[in-house]
């Protein structure tokens, strides 16, 4: 299904083409590294960066004798470079490239991430400034609370994202490290010149210590926060689909000509890209899961992390990618119904301002416990008679004696919850 979505940028950072170009990089610094402090000839590595040409196809032939993925594209690299291909991989184990060469594509694929969420930041931030003001109910346990904005619910997701844009790019600089370290990461057969050179010249920084391998704490650190991102639209995903609800119904999912909502029921607008989006966290945080088993390894190294992260690196990055797509189309084609936003505000017959009128009539003289069983006692009479909530208070003259009817008017205007609004825009946009 995502194939079919995928961004061809995120797409070709992942291909196995990209991924043995990576390697190549690695092989061809080190060589230039170890020219520049004259372990090996100078003139040789002119040749090996024209000669160094690698076959997938060949590789994968190759790989079926070795079994052994770094030999096999070493073996080929040989094949095509000559006698000069002895000053490739010199000093290196194979840990050295390939998980230099995997933050390379982490680091590549971060970037990638971070622009999607900048575009998906604008695209909630336009909302939320296009409904400061658009009255709707607020609720908690999925119960009517009090008034707010929707504006004020998207200003939320707004810096929510903000907090993941975030974690991502302290994400990305953790990861953005190399290592040429040798087979148990104490530089017994390389130079540790060598390492701060590749790592110069790949854009990365070395680990300060490593063992075969760089610590998968930083991989998990990684994965954790693309989940945390995939939880965060899951969350913002889970409410539109409630709010889409028929009996609710305050936002829809835009709905394109032509579209079909179900086989058997014509009527049927259903929130899918929310429900697909919901769904693909639950897969985000599984990958976040092995790259946290991924951290404890036996002694300098073994290989149980290596097979799960061939798989959960290049699917995270894209379908986060993919995740993030298809949120932003979400907001940008939202439809908002704020008739029925303010429909729903006026169900309960004006229960919802029961706390104004609670603290009116403490300001009026009550005790708190006194003007609590007042409100509570017209509020559920009001609820189970269906009788508006306001016309209850006024012919209640433990309420009358204490306020006017101009006073209850003004506790039942909706614009006295909104007052500050403006204020929470200032604090989150400046």
């Amino acid at each position: 299904m995502i194939s079919r979505y995928t961004n061809p940028e995120m797409g070709q950072i992942w291909s196995d083409q990209n991924k043995f170009q990576k390697w190549l990089d690695v092989e061809i610094a080190a060589c230039e590294a170890n020219a520049k402090l004259g372990l090996i000839p100078a003139d040789s590595v002119p040749v090996i960066k024209q000669k160094a040409k690698f076959d997938i196809a060949r590789i994968s032939e190759i790989e079926k004798t070795t079994n052994h993925d770094i030999i096999a594209f070493t073996n080929n690299l040989a094949e095509n470079i000559g006698p000069e291909s002895r000053f490739v991989h010199f000093g290196l184990t194979s840990s050295d490239v390939v998980d230099t060469a995997l933050c390379l594509l982490l680091k590549d694929s971060a970037t990638l991430l971070l622009k999607d969420l900048d575009q998906v930041i604008e695209s909630v931030r336009k909302r939320a400034i296009e409904h400061k003001d658009t009255a709707m109910i607020g609720r908690t346990h999925g119960i009517h609370a009090e008034p707010m904005t929707f504006g004020a619910k998207l200003l939320l997701w707004y810096l929510e994202l903000l907090h993941d844009k975030e974690r991502l790019e302290k994400a990305k600089r953790i990861i953005s490290v190399g290592k040429v370290s040798g087979a148990v990461g104490v530089f017994a057969n390389i130079d540790p010149q060598i390492e701060a050179l590749v790592c110069a010249s790949l854009g990365l920084e070395p680990a300060p210590i490593s063992t075969q391998i760089l610590q998968r704490d930083r991989h998990a650190e990684f994965m954790t926060t693309l989940a945390i991102i995939a939880a965060s639209l899951e969350k913002f995903s889970t409410e539109i689909r409630n709010l889409q609800r028929t009996d609710l119904n305050e936002v829809e999912e835009f709905f394109g000509k032509g579209q079909k909502g179900s086989s058997a029921m014509p009527h049927k607008k259903n929130p899918i890209t929310c429900e697909r989006i919901t769904g693909l966290a639950r897969v985000m945080r599984g990958y976040a899961l092995t790259a946290l088993e991924n951290v404890a390894l036996w002694h300098e190294r073994d290989i149980s992390h290596s097979g799960a992260e061939r798989i959960i690196f290049s699917d995270a990055c894209i379908l986060l990618d993919y995740m993030l797509g298809l949120f932003k189309k979400v907001v940008d084609g939202l439809v908002v119904n704020e008739k029925n936003m303010m429909r729903n505000l006026e169900k309960t017959g004006g229960l919802i301002y029961s706390g104004r009128v609670l603290l009116r009539l403490v300001d009026a003289g009550y005790s708190r416990e006194d003007a609590y069983k007042i409100v509570q006692e017209n509020a559920m009479e009001s609820r189970q008679k269906e009788v508006n909530f306001k016309d209850l208070l006024t012919k209640d003259k433990r309420v009358t004696d204490k306020l006017s009817g101009k006073q209850l008017e003004e506790i039942f205007d909706v614009k006295n919850y909104l007052l500050n609004i403006d204020h929470l825009y200032k604090r989150v946009l400046g």
